[in-house]
């Protein structure tokens, strides 16, 4: 009976990613590191990615003196020879890839009459042509081994139309990586491939906190918290049990689905 399997491993133990590897894009500040830190802490071996090098290294020390196996890797993910590259450096040093996040973007928040081809080609470069870039370079080994865990970071704005904000690129790259998840997550579901997302909501980082220390960051934090059920950002540690868990055995019948972590936002 199907019942029987109940028990024959602790769901802790399926929780476990002790002996897997991993890479987490954009791994070197706010949401990726924390990303980096849950999956080194659930026993993966972690490499670190960002376009700086300096910060990917302090991350990945981080990681080590969490006894965790840790690397750092610089790559311009807009570029598919760097994703190719960067996948190419973890099989290099540790002879396989089970994990992979790719978590780099970008934010951009100007008014669409005013938005020009360069601003708007650097946010799909990165938001959806990177992580597309990614996933392709990914699932070459993965496919190879039949087994693989691809997580994208979208976003709520993905789901909805932010306000007061005016972020039309942002919102149309992230409903793309919901709906690329989508369509990679179907088409490689049968060659032991699972591809999934988170969508957080808006988030406490470095980043963002300067963002909002400007006239208007302070304008629209009022307006933000009034359409967030709970009252409050979420902190990076938030949106680390679903990181974990898309890259665990325990998410195995999970594939092209959006986790929304947005404090009630998108209820609304």
């Amino acid at each position: 009976m199907a019942d029987a399997l109940i028990g024959a491993k602790s769901i802790l133990e399926r929780f476990s990613l002790k002996g897997r590897t991993a890479l987490v894009t954009g791994g070197g500040q706010g949401i990726g590191r924390a990303f980096a830190h849950a999956l080194a802490e659930a026993g993966a071996s972690v490499a670190v990615v960002d376009i700086n090098l300096g910060l990917a290294e302090q991350v990945a020390a981080e990681l080590r003196s969490k006894s965790a196996r840790s690397m750092a890797v610089s790559a311009d993910l807009t570029k598919p020879a760097d994703a190719n590259r960067m996948v190419a450096e973890v099989m290099d040093a540790w002879g396989e890839l089970t994990i992979a996040v790719n978590n780099a973007g970008i934010g951009l928040w100007v008014d669409s009459e005013e938005m020009t081809e360069k601003a708007w080609r650097s946010v799909m470069g990165l938001n959806l042509d990177g992580v597309f870039f990614c996933a392709q370079a990914e699932a070459k080994v993965m496919l190879k081994a039949g087994y693989g865990k691809i997580i994208n970071t979208a976003s709520m704005s993905g789901h909805i139309v932010n306000t007061p904000q005016n972020q039309s690129a942002y919102n149309i790259s992230k409903a793309g990586v919901i709906h690329l998840t989508k369509s990679l997550g179907t088409e490689w579901a049968a060659k032991g491939i699972h591809v999934n997302s988170i969508s957080p909501g808006y988030t406490r980082t470095q980043l963002v906190e300067t963002l909002l220390e400007t006239p208007l960051g302070k304008k629209i934090m009022p307006d933000w918290m009034a359409r967030v059920p709970m009252g409050r950002m979420a902190e990076v540690t938030d949106l680390q049990g679903a990181v974990v868990y898309l890259a665990s055995e325990a998410s195995d019948y999970m594939t092209g689905s959006d986790i929304i972590i947005d404090g009630g936002y998108c209820a609304w």
